[in-house]
């Protein structure tokens, strides 16, 4: 089952998103049970498997949740310059991740939708996110094609991912005696990539 039954209540809907929610706040994905969210509601698990079908479709909603705040948080970069927009949104995508470990961690580690309105939903939260970082790319090489701009985006934020999630686990090293900052190897990632990319064609 894709999506709450048509009679059940969207007021459920949304007391179910709130506790998730409240408990990824403090406790790990892995913690999360059926059981925990209805006693939290003080309902019976039988009245959320009715209203989702099953447990996986729950995590699923909570999934899209998480992608559209990602989104929301992103939005404003919409009027910026290419340029400070791309800063922008990998700046956002770091800071999302590390003031919501837990989300992430449920985010990235379980597996999404496969079929159905949950895996149209959530492809299109994707989707958004990749377009504006291709928007961007074009707007700096207006010469690149939808390709070109479509396989860059995607290569430049996994290396953007990339760094987040070494920074995530604490695994980027010292220098100096301090910890390595996510923030100044996002931007340092961005600047030798559109320096990179100045005079560069590319081709199949």
């Amino acid at each position: 089952m894709a999506r709450p039954r048509q009679h059940a209540p969207e007021t459920l809907h949304a007391q179910v998103m709130a506790a998730c929610d409240e408990w990824l706040d403090s406790q790990p994905a892995q913690t999360l049970s059926l059981r925990s969210i209805a006693r939290g509601l003080e309902c019976a698990p039988s009245t959320l498997l009715k209203l989702y079908g099953s447990f996986n479709n729950l995590l699923q909603y909570v999934n899209v949740e998480t992608l559209n705040s990602l989104n929301a948080d992103i939005q404003h970069a919409d009027t910026l310059s290419p340029e400070e927009r791309l800063r922008v949104l990998a700046h956002a995508y770091w800071r999302f991740a590390y003031q919501h470990p837990h989300r992430w961690q449920l985010l990235f580690e379980y597996p999404l939708a496969q079929e159905g309105e949950l895996d149209e939903r959530q492809n299109l939260a994707i989707e958004s996110s990749f377009v504006r970082v291709e928007q961007a790319l074009k707007e700096l090489h207006p010469g690149f094609s939808s390709d070109d701009a479509c396989r860059l985006a995607r290569t430049l934020w996994g290396s953007v991912h990339g760094l987040v999630q070494l920074g995530m686990t604490e695994r980027l090293g010292f220098y100096q005696g301090q910890p390595v900052k996510v923030e100044d190897l996002l931007d340092q990632l961005l600047a030798m990539t559109l320096a990179a990319l100045g005079n560069r064609k590319f081709t199949q």
